[in-house]
């Protein structure tokens, strides 16, 4: 903890606020933000914590994300805790993930990634307008760093640690199609420049790092995915890789709507404090096929590894008509059958065909990644069964 004396905060601490935003100034601006967090006309800042907050998953556009917490004094001299959560996001060229992606296509896979979305979604007024029951953290300062990168400083979420049940999924896919139709959200959506379409994916994503491979036998041959990926398995993947430019046409005809765009479970945090569901994680934000946020619902955890499989069809029956049900709660009558192929599709195309783990396919044969190979073999297979019981005769067991 950094103590605030006659000179102010220690100068590490000072350019480390400076770094997340607050200009070359900081104190002044942390007291107005600890002020208004408090509630009171005025706060002077005794004490001052900087930490890096953990996070265990690849970050594409996310440079970091930070504590900031400590004391305050009101204009009565009663003392005050406060702190906020920060998060610096980055053009995704600057990513260490981008480095290993060789030009062009570096430059062809940066839509797909747009980091401005969600810096601008605090900037705006989507939490007046989201249905009952989602709301967004505060917001005490959204400003660019630099051309390529901007620091977002939030309210702490009193998170609540539960483990998802059917109930809790099937009340966030009830929500979430509730926000999919909503007409205040629509045009908050639609603003939104076109970021990662099926489409984009498919064409600077699937065709370049999934498909080539798929086509090898080496991969197929790799120790952890000959023990998961079973040949009829394969078959299916290929078939569905096949037919890509098929299954592309065809999510493009159904119905749009609304999305978070990474609705995991990591992303809607259920507090301490409320029943609501506060969203966070912006930057998939826009408009999506119809359904698309029930695949990250239902899969976010599954292709981790922290959920098995085999949960996925009982999650499915119970959210599909729970998101439908949203939908027709705002008024949005898009028959089930189509929201139900859209979701089919979308999952195909976002997690069946790319299921083994692009991360761990020149992986050595380590043993403790058995289980998330298998897993997501699993995973595959009941995306493409659903798929097959929608299909109106594209692809054919």
């Amino acid at each position: 903890m950094r103590k605030v004396n006659g000179d102010g905060v220690d100068d590490r601490t000072l350019a480390g606020l400076t770094d997340l935003g607050l200009g070359p100034q900081p104190l002044p601006r942390l007291e107005a933000m600890v002020a208004v967090q408090l509630r009171r006309p005025r706060a002077r800042v005794l004490t001052v914590r900087l930490e890096a907050h953990p996070y265990d998953r690849p970050a594409l556009t996310t440079a970091g994300r930070y504590l900031v917490s400590g004391t305050a004094a009101d204009a009565a001299a009663r003392t005050h805790n406060y702190a906020f959560f920060v998060k610096l996001v980055r053009a995704w060229r600057r990513s260490p993930l981008a480095a290993e992606v060789p030009e062009p296509l570096r430059s062809q896979l940066a839509p797909l990634m747009p980091w401005r979305t969600e810096p601008d979604i605090y900037r705006g007024d989507l939490g007046r307008h989201l249905p009952h029951g989602l709301r967004l953290p505060h917001a005490y300062h959204v400003t660019d760093v630099d051309g390529e990168s901007a620091a977002i400083w939030l309210d702490r979420v009193p998170v609540r640690r539960v483990r998802w049940d059917v109930a809790r999924h099937r009340h966030a896919a009830y929500l979430l199609g509730r926000l999919a139709a909503n007409a205040c959200v629509a045009p908050l959506a639609e603003q939104v420049p076109v970021g990662r379409t099926a489409r984009r994916f498919a064409e600077h994503w699937l065709a370049v790092n999934v498909i080539p491979d798929l086509t090898t036998e080496d991969l197929w041959q790799h120790p952890n995915v000959a023990a998961t990926f079973d040949p009829q398995l394969r078959r299916r993947i290929l078939r569905a890789a096949a037919a890509l430019p098929t299954l592309v046409d065809e999510i493009e005809t159904l119905p749009t709507s609304t999305a978070h765009g990474d609705a995991c479970t990591d992303n809607l945090l259920l507090t301490e404090v409320d029943d609501d569901i506060v969203l966070i994680d912006f930057g998939f934000w826009g408009t999506a096929p119809v359904g698309f946020d029930l695949g990250q619902l239902l899969l976010g955890e599954i292709q981790l590894g922290r959920r098995p499989a085999r949960a996925f069809p009982e999650l499915e029956e119970a959210c599909l008509p729970a998101y439908v049900q949203g939908l027709r709660d705002e008024g949005c009558m898009t028959p089930v059958d189509q929201v139900r192929r859209a979701h089919a599709i979308a999952m195909t195309i976002f997690h069946a065909i790319p299921a083994i783990p692009y991360e761990h396919r020149t992986a050595a044969a380590e043993p403790e990644l058995h289980p998330l190979f298998a897993n997501r073999a699993a995973m595959a297979r009941c995306i493409l069964d659903l798929l097959d019981a929608t299909d109106k005769g594209i692809l054919q067991r």
